[in-house]
């Protein structure tokens, strides 16, 4: 088992960084690699199918976002935008996949819900704009993944334990390691893309307005698929995080710890108590006790009709 990033290094030093973490799999757990890799291939078709629909839009659950991917798509596809197409289509990719969460459809989450368009948003731009063989992007799935559960080992990832640095920041680094995989970057390549990722969302807070992983969640994804490629970009061109990232993963678990209750997830401060988060959050609330209302209007009124029906 492979319990830090200096160990991965080791491990992985003149070797593929996918042929590594397949074969702790198959070690420790009893799983063939191809048989991982077959779920890998379906995760990734279930990413593209997220894109897709995602990028027709439509409202959300909370009614506070749905459209932004539609939105950019229809300014893209215009010759509207002024970025490159892989960041247009990195920020777009990661909307998609937000959206449809947001509407409750299926999505793959990387490494959680709330966190899942930063690495199909990074993966699938990066294969389409770069012609990446589809077989390299699900092997970079077995890099975000290998990086993700070691991470983990250290740290809880969500939100609610450390605020959104633990999500997005986790997904941020899983996705430029894997970034860096398909560029053709070694394994210690790929590590300090992590440790550059991450080390700068240290801090990032979890505060949902009015509860939902909607505001700022949806956004937040796209603008961070950006920042995971310019910390692998950093990396390929060998720039490194002076802090090691088993470091900065100790330093995300403190940071977390010592973020006040409000930050982590319970929609107590942040954006959800600005002025416009709590109306946001005040609307919600009485929607859903109308919703309770009605429902319990609608079984009395059943219950009283079978009363009639039986007296």
């Amino acid at each position: 088992m492979i319990e830090s990033f200096k160990q991965l290094e080791e491990a992985g030093t003149n070797r593929d960084l996918a042929e590594v973490f397949l074969e702790v799999d198959e070690q420790e757990h009893g799983i063939p690699a191809e048989q991982i890799l077959a779920t890998l291939r379906k995760r990734r078709e279930v990413m593209r199918d997220c894109v897709s629909r995602g990028k027709s839009g439509g409202l959300s659950m909370g009614k506070l976002v749905g459209n932004e991917a539609k939105k950019l798509n229809e300014a893209f596809t215009a010759g509207k935008t002024f970025l490159d197409p892989l960041t247009i289509k990195a920020e777009l990719y990661a909307l998609a996949v937000m959206g449809e969460n947001s509407r409750m459809g299926v999505i793959v989450a990387a490494p959680t819900a709330g966190a899942g368009g930063v690495v199909p948003g990074m993966l699938l731009a990066l294969e389409e704009e770069r012609n990446v063989d589809p077989e390299k992007t699900v092997r970079a799935l077995v890099v975000a993944g290998g990086i993700g559960s070691i991470v983990a080992l250290s740290a809880n990832i969500s939100g609610a334990a450390g605020g959104c640095q633990n999500e997005v920041g986790v997904a941020t680094a899983m996705g430029a390691a894997a970034v860096a995989y398909m560029m053709g970057g070694t394994t210690h390549e790929c590590i300090h893309a992590s440790a550059l990722a991450l080390k700068n969302t240290l801090g990032l807070v979890c505060d949902p307005v009015g509860g939902l992983v909607e505001v700022p969640c949806v956004k937040r994804n796209a603008l961070f698929a950006v920042h995971g490629l310019t910390a692998a970009q950093l990396a390929l061109a060998g720039v490194e995080s002076v802090i090691p990232m088993d470091e900065v993963v100790e330093a995300m678990v403190r940071i977390g710890r010592a973020l006040p209750r409000g930050l982590r997830e319970t929609a107590e401060g942040g954006l959800a108590t600005t002025a416009t988060g709590c109306a946001i959050g005040t609307r919600l609330k009485d929607e859903a006790n109308q919703r309770r209302a009605e429902r319990a209007a609608e079984r009395e009124r059943v219950a009283q009709e079978r009363k009639t029906q039986a007296s």
